[in-house]
């Protein structure tokens, strides 16, 4: 890519699966890669070589949030992109399910993502604007045993897009929500050994089984590198179908 192309982008959760898949796929399209993680060591699990800035970061601490996207601006010179893929996922019956463990999903889904939008924003209007990408899930669509806390928190996340795209848009700041379906990642390694639930994806999604990280960084990939001044708001799809399968 020619040095004109070239973006800062904060990605958060930047250690594993999905993160580093954003991470690994951003720094091959040539961009400055600020990985955003608790223990700030970057990717994980795979190399990932290019122009990465490793940063410690807790996204539900403010602070933490803040002194990182300004210690990337100080090393990078500005921010013109942020990819909130930071998570928590937490499952069980919603009769026994603990308001401490509900709180904590929330916390991190849903303020840690609104937090690092609003730490962006003003490096992202000292660059003239810029692209926000945060990371919802096909489950604010859909009602999914033992995952209230993670469907709230997600269809949560694609209000607080909604409502910033159209706050920020003066500012030329878009907005958008990629929202995936199943990815297999080292989290579910346990689910997919099982047959039954391999022959489960496959009836349920209609493209045959699950996605692959890289599938979605190439999305996030594509969103970042190109302009689309007329797309923000919205909330971005990849399922392989699986939500619309009837």
């Amino acid at each position: 890519m020619s040095p004109a192309a070239q973006k800062v982008v904060a990605v958060t959760g930047a250690s594993r699966g999905i993160g580093s898949a954003i991470v690994a796929e951003l720094a091959n399209r040539g961009h400055v890669v600020g990985c955003l993680s608790r223990q700030g060591r970057g990717p994980e699990d795979r190399q990932v070589p290019g122009a990465l800035v490793n940063l410690g970061c807790d996204v539900t601490d403010e602070v933490q949030v803040r002194d990182a996207l300004a210690a990337l601006v100080d090393q990078a010179g500005r921010l013109d992109a942020l990819v909130n893929n930071a998570g928590l996922h937490l499952d069980g019956p919603s009769e026994a399910f603990a308001t401490a463990d509900f709180e904590r999903v929330l916390t991190t889904n849903v303020t840690g993502t609104f937090m690092a939008c609003r730490e962006a924003y003003p490096h992202l209007v000292a660059s003239g604007g810029g692209l926000i990408v945060n990371l919802g899930s096909f489950y604010e669509q859909l009602g999914v045993r033992l995952t209230a806390a993670y469907c709230v928190s997600k269809a949560a996340v694609g209000a607080l897009t909604r409502s910033l795209a159209v706050e920020w848009a003066k500012e030329k700041i878009r907005v958008l929500d990629v929202a995936p379906g199943f990815i297999a990642t080292e989290l579910n390694t346990a689910y997919m050994q099982q047959e039954s639930f391999r022959r489960f994806l496959e009836r349920r999604i209609p493209t045959g089984g699950p996605g692959q990280p890289e599938e979605v960084a190439r999305l996030i990939g594509v969103l970042i590198d190109e302009e689309l001044p007329f797309l923000t708001g919205e909330t971005i799809t990849i399922d392989g179908g699986q939500s619309i399968n009837q």
